[in-house]
């Protein structure tokens, strides 16, 4: 066993983990934040994909061990303590961005990261960005709108007037 430390959703956790354990398991398994979803298990579909320190990684693909001493932010801590929805999960439920869900997760949280380093991209840089993310029901159309969406969504915060 290793003991790991890290910040997960604004909250220092320290546990002792197997040393091959993933990240997406000690999320789920010891902390219960079943919102970081498994899809693959190959690093491939992106469902499992948080914010490490503030970028987006597949969890799948991250041993827990690796993320000692880490900030790490799941789809359970994204909306505000009063359930005001984020700017991202907010332009996927108005632009009907997902159908099962089950990739919603991963997409929201790539889109946080893609729009925190380019918080105005066009639809080829957004297709771009989510490429490691697969959805198997949309299509990619209306989470590419949702993406957009979301980007003028935080700017309109961000400057007070309407999106």
């Amino acid at each position: 066993m290793t003991r790991i430390n890290l910040r997960v959703d604004q909250e220092n956790v320290s546990d002792d983990v197997e040393p091959r354990m993933l990240l997406v398991q000690y999320l789920r398994e010891k902390l219960g934040k079943t919102g970081t979803v498994i899809g693959c298990d190959t690093s491939n579909c992106g469902a499992c994909t948080v914010l490490l320190d503030g970028r987006s990684v597949k969890s799948c693909n991250v041993l827990a061990v690796q993320a000692d001493g880490a900030v790490v932010d799941t789809i359970e801590r994204l909306a505000d303590d009063d359930g005001t929805l984020h700017p991202v999960q907010e332009a996927f439920r108005e632009c009907h961005g997902l159908q099962c869900g089950y990739c919603t997760p991963g997409m929201i949280m790539q889109t946080v990261d893609l729009l925190n380093e380019n918080p105005d991209p066009t639809e080829e840089e957004v297709r771009l960005g989510l490429e490691g993310n697969l959805c198997r029901c949309t299509g990619y159309h209306n989470i590419v709108k949702s993406v957009l969406h979301a980007a003028q969504l935080k700017k309109s915060q961000e400057t007070g007037v309407g999106a």
